[in-house]
């Protein structure tokens, strides 16, 4: 495979960078545009390209057409491997502006831009490099029966895999949804929101130019009921990856059993952070505070419902709020910045909603509740850090997930409590256990219903752990050691050795030979 450098992704349009779609190779324009708007300030940070349906059918028929071709999924796979070191090697090249576009178009601080939305895409990339080195495509197996022959395991492509990416961590899950699905010798039409399709083009442009053959790699940018839908319901599309919300991450379920697609859904989450009565009070006060705050709480594993102890309930959230009023909330650009801005007007109108919903319901907010005002906020959609206490598990603001950054602080007297409020929900996403007696930590977290654990920590996504939801919280598994296995499929292929009829069982139906 050998690159050919061509135009890059964005070209000039009506005055403003405009980024084009990825199909077949090549950026494409659309008959309809979008602007791209910062978060934190309401102005254009470019335009983009909004997909039809048409545009989408053009991508999966570059899709499949790349995959029956034959050229990538025949590629050894060490051959795949040094393309996409080729690749991590680019973004690290960029790692700085990719941030600050990240900034730009999602609100997050810069240091989380940084280290997350741009630092775990690269580690994790690696990590996938490292599975694709010792994954075993072809495996001899142990045969039994009567008939002397081998049998054959292989692990093959699947064919043309839809990922959709939502908008809070837009390069990250876009390198989840496409790049061990890539490795495996698959094609991908990746999906990105669109609000947040900056890092997707720019990350097809690094791909072509690494020289991934046409077709492998499409991008399209739009809506989900639309462009979502319309991909998801493809008859060509053999497998949906999809992260978003429960209630669509349903009905992706639905649609994708047009054709018996195969799924992989990482949904929504309401998490429970436990602290037990022995926990480290310094370290566990920053830690939960960390669990609903990065990202102002738009992330889907976040410890939005802390639960305590009785016996240190009001130290604990005494010492939380001041902790959360020493928190900068402000420009994201500015490295000294704790807290960015929410998504858009309809997220941040959503989290006063819910705030609004605490109040009525009886709880008490200790700290924040509303939009800050002053120099710097008369632009952009901002919810202070809010904390509640007096809450029960039924509230909306405990049982439902806000997507922000608001905390339902729940009381409980025993521990056999805490697990029941932790377990009453829906969701199993994460959770995360504080105490300096790790064996008593792992037996509490032995008993949470969640995908993953995290104790004396959060948000501590390991890509050699597998990351994914229990209950309604998801279906599959992305990241750890099966992370390629999630996007191949079984073939058995069984050779006979014995050179004759003798020991074959055709006598079942054929009865005696003839003479």
């Amino acid at each position: 495979m050998t690159a050919t450098i061509t135009e890059g992704p964005t070209v000039e349009k009506d005055g403003a960078t405009h980024y084009r779609l990825f199909i077949g190779g090549r950026f494409v324009d659309s008959a309809s545009a979008i602007p791209v708007i910062n978060p934190a300030t309401e102005e254009t940070v470019c335009t983009v390209a909004l997909a039809s349906t048409d545009d989408v059918d053009a991508a999966v028929a570059a899709a499949k057409a790349a995959h029956e071709g034959g050229e990538w999924r025949n590629t050894p796979p060490q051959q795949r491997i040094a393309l996409f070191e080729q690749v991590i090697g680019a973004l690290a090249g960029r790692m700085d502006e990719l941030a600050e576009l990240s900034c730009r178009e999602t609100g997050m601080p810069l240091r989380v831009a940084t280290a997350i939305g741009v630092g775990f895409p690269i580690v994790h990339m690696q990590h996938y490099l490292d599975i694709a080195r010792e994954f075993k495509w072809e495996l001899p197996t142990p045969v039994s029966g009567q008939v002397l022959h081998a049998g054959i395991l292989r692990k093959e492509p699947i064919g043309v895999c839809a990922g959709i990416v939502p908008w809070n961590f837009p390069a990250l899950i876009a390198v989840w949804k496409s790049v061990p699905a890539m490795l495996a010798g698959n094609t991908v039409v990746l999906k990105t929101d669109e609000k947040t399709p900056v890092f997707a083009l720019e990350f097809a442009a690094m791909l072509r130019d690494a020289g991934l053959p046409d077709g492998v790699f499409n991008v399209v940018v739009g809506d989900g009921p639309t462009v979502g839908g319309h991909l998801v319901k493809h008859p060509d599309v053999r497998l949906v990856s999809f992260t978003g919300s429960t209630a669509t991450g349903r009905r992706v379920m639905a649609d994708a059993s047009s054709n018996v697609k195969r799924v992989l859904l990482e949904l929504g989450g309401k998490g429970p952070n436990i602290v037990l009565d022995d926990a480290d009070l310094d370290l566990a006060v920053d830690g939960s505070i960390y669990a609903f705050l990065l990202h102002a709480g738009q992330a889907c594993e976040s410890g939005s419902r802390l639960l305590l102890p009785a016996s240190i309930h009001d130290e604990f959230v005494e010492r939380l709020v001041a902790r959360i009023k020493t928190l900068r909330i402000g420009n994201p650009l500015d490295p000294s910045t704790d807290i960015g801005a929410l998504m858009n007007e309809a997220q941040r109108d959503r989290v006063l909603g819910y705030i609004e919903k605490g109040k009525a319901a009886g709880a008490t907010v200790v700290v924040g509740g509303k939009s800050p005002e002053g120099p710097g906020f008369d632009k952009g959609y901002w919810v202070e850090p809010t904390v509640f206490t007096n809450v029960t598990n039924n509230m909306p603001i405990a049982c439902e997930e806000i997507f922000g950054p608001v905390l339902s602080v729940l009381k409980y007297d025993s521990v056999d409590e805490a697990i029941k409020i932790a377990n009453d929900t829906e969701y199993g996403l994460a959770a995360g256990v504080w105490s300096r007696d790790n064996q008593r930590a792992l037996d509490v977290a032995n008993r949470i219903e969640a995908g993953s654990v995290w104790i004396n920590d959060y948000h501590n996504i390991d890509a050699n752990l597998p990351f994914g939801g229990y209950k309604q919280s998801g279906v599959g598994r992305e990241l750890g050691p099966d992370c390629i296995d999630e996007f191949t499929q079984d073939k058995s292929i069984t050779l006979d050795l014995s050179g004759g009829v003798e020991t074959k069982a055709y006598g079942l139906v054929l009865g005696t030979p003839p003479a």
